[in-house]
């Protein structure tokens, strides 16, 4: 992960944070509550446990994302939105989600949203 020494402006800069196919879903899933790495890798369809660990990496350095590890066996991990910059950029999904779901509905294709089990905003 490096983060560019110059950009054009800040948008800029968070888009490198949380650009890539993984990374938005898995920050979207997540805004369920902490969840194991197991879990994380079942909801989310066509993810390798090696991507997931590697977009969660990334999340972790910037912020966006923690883990708690606890104690005992077997071994038990769940990864969390942060507090800050976790939430932060779920707000800006919210959007994006809805940006997603109107475009579907005008262009007669909300016949998806039923089949992911999405109900329209």
């Amino acid at each position: 992960m490096k983060v560019r020494e110059e950009f054009t402006c800040p948008l800029e800069l968070v888009h490198d944070m949380i650009k890539g196919k993984w990374k938005p879903i898995i920050l979207w899933r997540l805004r369920l509550g902490p969840t194991s790495l197991s879990k994380l890798e079942k909801d989310i369809d066509g993810i390798t446990q090696k991507m997931l660990l590697e977009q969660l990496k990334e999340l972790l350095e910037y912020g966006f994302v923690e883990k708690k590890t606890y104690e005992g066996y077997p071994l038990r991990v769940e990864y969390f939105l942060t507090s800050d910059m976790g939430m932060q950029i779920l707000e800006a999904l919210k959007i994006m989600q809805h940006i997603g779901i109107r475009y579907l509905e005008a262009n007669g294709q909300g016949s998806i949203l039923a089949e992911k089990g999405i109900a329209p905003e």
